[in-house]
């Protein structure tokens, strides 16, 4: 017993809308057999893949070198060579490769896949390719190797627009062709009329280079079933205009017989064949006027290619083959002659209006062509109940939920410190602290001290021991030494040793140690009491956001500082003015009023945090740079007289250095690049360090502070709930701009309440606010799945 399959005609279209080799594609797949209703739809992606068209414009480049004699517009003919051929040859299996792995990518895969659980190899398929890229209908998409399981498939190209054919044509018992024989210089269009001549049952009228005249009237006059064109033609670059040339001096486009050829339409014109170069152009017009069937030459063909495909098309479409069926069996057949052609099957190619079919030799004579199948009608997806209140709230907590454990676990903390670095840098201006002062060394000052400089530092002994007397006697209130000093003063400098002693409002500095970093020991001179550490902590970004108040240093360091050098500056200054650091029963320090609660593992954007030692916030203080809110004066000028002694009377002064050469440079929520000019100096880090502490004290100018956990969930919950509500009572077309809307106002209340010193969440509100408005938009929407009918 046998299990004969039989052969159903079937028709597929691959709709790919808008989109770029660069972007990628949409595609809609749609199945359905031939007279009947559609019986699937599905939706895929092709990827982006600009190496395509690449590859495509390459083999157009090495096919066109080739210079074959074409029925191109009249042009002089190069003879080919071998490395010619083999760059063609190599270009066209390049191209076919990586169309095949195109076509393979993942986005498509549901496509490919239904497309071959869908059809039998014995079925008799149209695939058509609705597109209005003019690149996409340039690839040769018969090298698609699913297709060799179907031997009874043929592809055609088609725009994504199309109208049914209107026309009530009469009864005849010929076929009837219209055969226009344009300019034939240097091509023989001789045999394409003897091919026309031997057809059975067919009624022809030759115009041999006529004038345009003749054209339209032979158009409208007389009735049709084919057009044919041999001759000349080509396309512009955009491949959307196409020239025909009627005889030697005259060409037209389409649109120049736009009216004849739909009254031609009709009375019944099925098929036009333009057996002539270069035909995309052509095809394109031709589309816009709605004629059922076209077929052209996508690239310049070779006189004997188009005399071959015209003689075996015209042979095996009378003796009644399918349309389809007879395109596919003429273009394989030019297989024969590719050793001299080559990619002569790639040239011919079907243009189809989809709301036509496909006619039979037999049925142009009776004008009863089979029925067109119906286009695909929609069906009505299934709608999700409609959505309520309790609903809104439930999504609302969930999502909160979902984005507070994504939030605790760390894996928004990156997005956060941005989002904080944004807004810090979008606060107003602040007018610069005039209680400090920095006196820095540049590369000029170290160029210029370069004969009593020891190997490796910035201020020599002779300089330091001048700088110093200077602001003593200019009464400065306190002095910081950001400088490293780990050696003793030489011996002809014991003056500055007394000074490194003895002055009180001195405070230098020294680096702690600890498994990584042997650290930097203090000046042997200065006493435990004014030292301070230089150590500042920094993100995973290498960005200083946090400011280090003070620590207990390891036994073992030669640095034993226990406060930083902010805030053994900022202590003493405060001190003067009566107010003395304090501790609360928490054990956190209290200068006058304010309080410096140390930060915790969870903290605003941070979460997992080492908060080792006593780390706050650093509030940076911005003025018209992250640099200029406070006096800077270089240390030449302070030392050759040039600045006011005034200046320095009851400020804190700090002494740092600034030269690139040094690398004491810093990455601050300002920085904007990698480079050094994108950094802070050290020195004025830590003179944004003192400044947070004193303005805290004395102007009431807030320290950044995080919420308790339940007030922070409770904030990204209420932006969660008052976004869904909102979106689930007004229209669906104002629920954009509603989105909108809650996006800016949640960014304008971070930003104000930064500005107040309250560091309250950013992303995961904003997070809420998009995914519970994409899940109301969504909901409210068809249903995404594919059409099916019951087979």
């Amino acid at each position: 017993m046998t299990n004969k399959t039989r052969s159903i005609g079937k028709l597929v279209v691959l709709k790919i809308g808008d989109g770029s080799f660069d972007q990628g594609f949409p595609v809609t797949l749609q199945i359905w057999e031939e007279g009947k209703s559609p019986s699937l739809e599905i939706t895929g992606r092709l990827p982006p893949a600009p190496e395509i068209l690449q590859s495509c414009q390459s083999w157009t480049t090495s096919y066109h070198s080739l210079g074959l004699p074409s029925r191109l517009e009249a042009s002089v003919v190069q003879v080919t060579n071998v490395s010619k051929l083999e760059r063609c040859y190599n270009a066209a299996q390049v191209l076919g490769d990586r169309l095949n792995a195109w076509l393979y990518s993942e986005p498509f895969r549901p496509i490919k896949e239904k497309l071959l659980e869908q059809l039998l190899p014995s079925d008799e398929i149209r695939l058509i390719i609705q597109t209005e890229n003019s690149s996409l209908r340039r690839l040769p998409w018969h090298l698609w190797d699913v297709w060799e399981r179907y031997s009874k498939a043929e592809i055609a190209l088609s725009a994504l627009k199309y109208e049914p054919v209107k026309g009530n044509p009469k009864a005849h018992q010929k076929v009837r062709i219209l055969a226009i024989i344009g300019n034939s210089i240097g091509i023989d269009t001789e045999a394409d009329q003897k091919l026309l001549e031997q057809l059975p049952d067919a009624q022809i009228k030759f115009l041999i280079e006529p004038k345009r005249q003749q054209v339209q009237q032979a158009l409208w006059e007389q009735c049709w079933d084919i057009l044919f064109f041999a001759g000349h033609s080509s396309s512009k670059n955009d491949r959307n205009t196409g020239h025909i040339y009627i005889n030697k001096t005259d060409s037209l486009t389409i649109n120049q017989l736009k009216f004849g050829l739909k009254r031609s339409i009709e009375k019944g014109l099925k098929i036009a064949i333009f057996n002539s170069c270069d035909g995309l152009g052509l095809a394109s017009n031709l589309a816009n006027l709605q004629i059922p069937q076209i077929i052209v030459m996508r690239e310049p063909v070779p006189d004997r290619v188009s005399q071959e495909f015209l003689k075996y098309f015209l042979t095996a479409f009378a003796r009644g083959q399918s349309f389809y069926l007879a395109v596919r069996e003429a273009r394989e057949r030019l297989q024969g002659i590719e050793d001299e052609f080559p990619c002569a099957t790639w040239l011919p190619i079907i243009c189809q209006n989809p709301a036509a079919p496909p006619p039979t030799w037999k049925g142009l004579m009776m004008d009863n062509p089979v029925a067109p199948p119906p286009l695909p009608i929609p069906i009505p997806p299934p709608r999700l109940p409609k959505l309520s209140f309790i609903k809104v709230l439930v999504t609302s907590l969930v999502i909160t939920c979902f984005l507070i454990v994504i939030q605790q676990l760390g894996l928004l903390q990156g997005l956060e410190l941005k989002a904080f670095d944004h807004l810090i840098n979008r606060r107003p201006a602040e007018f610069p602290d005039s209680r400090l002062i920095v006196v820095e060394v540049t590369e000029e000052d170290i160029k210029d001290q370069q004969s009593d400089l020891r190997p490796g530092t910035s201020l020599s002994d002779r300089s330091l021991k001048q700088l110093l007397e200077i602001l003593n006697s200019s009464q400065a209130k306190v002095i910081g030494l950001d400088i490293h000093r780990d050696f003793p003063v030489a011996p002809d400098y014991q003056d500055l040793g007394t000074l490194l002693e003895q002055s009180e409002n001195l405070v230098t500095v020294c680096k702690a140690s600890n498994e990584d970093d042997p650290g930097i020991s203090p000046p042997p001179e200065v006493p435990k009491q004014n030292l301070g550490f230089s150590d500042v902590v920094g993100d995973p970004d290498g960005v200083i956001r946090r400011h280090l108040l003070a620590f207990n240093p390891d036994p073992t360091s030669d640095c034993s500082a226990s406060y930083a050098l902010s805030t053994q500056l900022a202590m003493r200054y405060l001190l003067a003015k009566e107010i003395s650091p304090t501790y609360t029963d928490q054990g956190y320090l209290q200068l006058g009023d304010v309080v410096f609660t140390p930060l915790t593992n969870h903290t605003g954007g941070y979460h997992k945090l080492d908060a080792w030692g006593h780390q706050i916030m650093l509030n940076y203080r911005f003025h018209k740079s992250p640099e200029d809110f406070v006096g800077q004066v270089t240390l030449s000028q302070v030392l050759n007289g040039k600045i006011d002694r005034d200046s320095f009377k009851g400020r804190i002064v700090l002494i740092g250095v600034t030269a690139p050469s040094r690398e004491d440079y810093f990455f601050t929520p300002y920085s904007k690049g990698n480079t050094i000019d994108d950094q802070t100096p050290g020195v004025v880090l830590h003179a944004h360090m003192v400044s947070q502490i004193i303005s805290a004290v004395l102007d009431q100018r807030p320290l950044i502070r995080d919420w308790p956990a339940w007030r922070e969930v409770v904030w990204i919950w209420g932006w969660c709930l008052t976004a869904g509500l909102v979106c689930w009572r007004c229209k669906s077309d104002l629920r954009l701009g509603v989105l909108l809307l809650a996006l800016s106002i949640l960014y304008g209340s971070c930003l104000g309440l930064l500005k107040q010193g309250y560091w309250v969440p950013l992303v995961p509100s904003a997070l809420a606010v998009v995914v519970i408005g994409g899940f109301i938009v969504l909901y409210d929407q068809p249903s995404p799945h594919p059409l099916k009918s019951v087979k």
